[in-house]
């Protein structure tokens, strides 16, 4: 591209970091034509709205650089045709299915992820086991935020987005699976909802304390 040409827009820079995963500024302004400068202004107007990050990279003699890639919220982003597929899939089941084998399906799927959960968190102490599903949950395109409960009893997990919410909007059995999911995965807890997104909250909270507490 000539020094002519248009400065980035947001969906190009994010397109590229979707298809070529971590990538330099440098990279980036060389790709889109502008200057190095410009491409890291740019980057870091996208890190301030949480849709990308950068990690330092050392390459050979010199200042170490960064490297930036999407967020998973970067990645959410782009249209998803799965959550319009899980949608079509329950509402074909609850015109054949029954409430109660409706429910039943679901707790079995959470039982089953719980299952999952329990073998990728392990069992260490539990400020570590939340801190790793809160990352998985992170990955799997939540927006999860973990703090001590104020009570200094236990772990609060709030999810300010969710990656099922249109889903949960039309089926909120679905909120009830994600509950049953987080008890499930910590046997050892209470486990309990202090918000809700549902009912107007600006988040899902769950409050996670030990049986011991």
């Amino acid at each position: 591209m000539g020094a002519h040409a248009q400065a980035p827009t947001r969906e190009t820079t994010l397109t590229l970091l979707l298809r070529q995963g971590q990538v330099s500024a440098a990279d980036l302004a060389g790709q889109l034509g502008i200057s190095v400068q410009a491409m890291r202004r740019h980057l870091r107007s996208l890190e301030d709205d949480g849709l990308v990050e950068s990690k330092p990279m050392t390459a050979g003699p010199g200042r170490p650089s960064n490297i930036w890639r999407l967020t998973a919220l970067g990645h959410q982003h782009f249209p998803d045709g799965s959550e319009s597929f899980a949608l079509g899939l329950l509402n074909s089941m609850a015109a054949t299915l029954s409430p109660e084998a409706m429910a039943s399906l679901l707790s079995q799927q959470a039982l089953e992820k719980a299952s999952r959960y329990r073998q990728r968190v392990g069992s260490g102490p539990l400020r570590e086991r939340i801190a790793t599903l809160a990352e998985l949950r992170r990955q799997e395109g939540y927006v999860t935020e973990l703090e001590p409960d104020p009570d200094g009893h236990g772990w609060c997990l709030s999810e300010f987005h969710c990656s099922v919410q249109r889903i949960a909007e039309e089926y909120p059995v679905v909120c009830d699976q994600e509950l049953q999911l987080i008890r499930h995965t910590f046997p050892d807890c209470q486990v309990e909802r202090v918000h809700w997104r549902l009912e107007k909250g600006h988040s899902c909270g769950f409050r996670i304390t030990p049986d011991h507490a």
